[in-house]
């Protein structure tokens, strides 16, 4: 110890060790927080979509569109499943008025979700958002950069492949 600084001054290395510990298990709960919640938003879409055993499937040729939904006839292709005059989608950017698409109806409702390969990834943006910022919080709380950069890629790669198939 240094004569000048004060014996409160100098920390153990019991005290460094808990300290890092504490960082350790605060940042790991927060990127485990960060990443239940991307799954917790994207499940309700997610499961209609990639789980279609049993449910209505068809295609939705969009004739009107509003602020938020958009609206058409239903055409059935699963075995079971009933036309429909109308059925809600949600008016995204994967989503224009006059274009024809493969749909998913969730259960006891006449709304609609794509269905196939870009429904799937669009129902799984919110993991890729997740994934992003969970990786600065693994880089700079968790100091694992390795694992910071997985992280962000596999949300980089989520989120650009979703825009592509959309």
């Amino acid at each position: 110890m240094i004569p000048a600084m004060s014996p409160a001054a100098s920390t153990s290395p019991g005290a460094f060790a808990a300290l890092n510990f504490g960082r350790v298990a605060a940042m790991g709960a927060v990127t485990v927080l960060i990443l239940v919640a991307g799954v917790w938003g994207s499940w309700p879409t997610a499961h209609n979509v990639m789980l279609t055993k049993g449910r209505e499937s068809g295609t939705v040729a969009v004739t009107a569109c509003g602020d938020d939904t958009c609206t058409g006839p239903y055409t059935p292709v699963s075995t079971g499943s009933k036309a429909r005059a109308k059925v809600v989608i949600e008016h995204t950017v994967a989503v224009k008025k006059g274009e024809t698409y493969a749909v998913v109806v969730k259960p006891g409702t006449d709304e609609v979700m794509r269905s196939g390969p870009a429904g799937v990834l669009y129902a799984w943006v919110p993991l890729g958002g997740a994934l992003l910022l969970a990786s600065v919080v693994v880089a700079g709380g968790l100091r694992l950069t390795r694992a910071a950069k997985m992280l962000a890629w596999a949300g980089i790669a989520l989120l650009t492949a979703a825009f592509v198939a959309i």
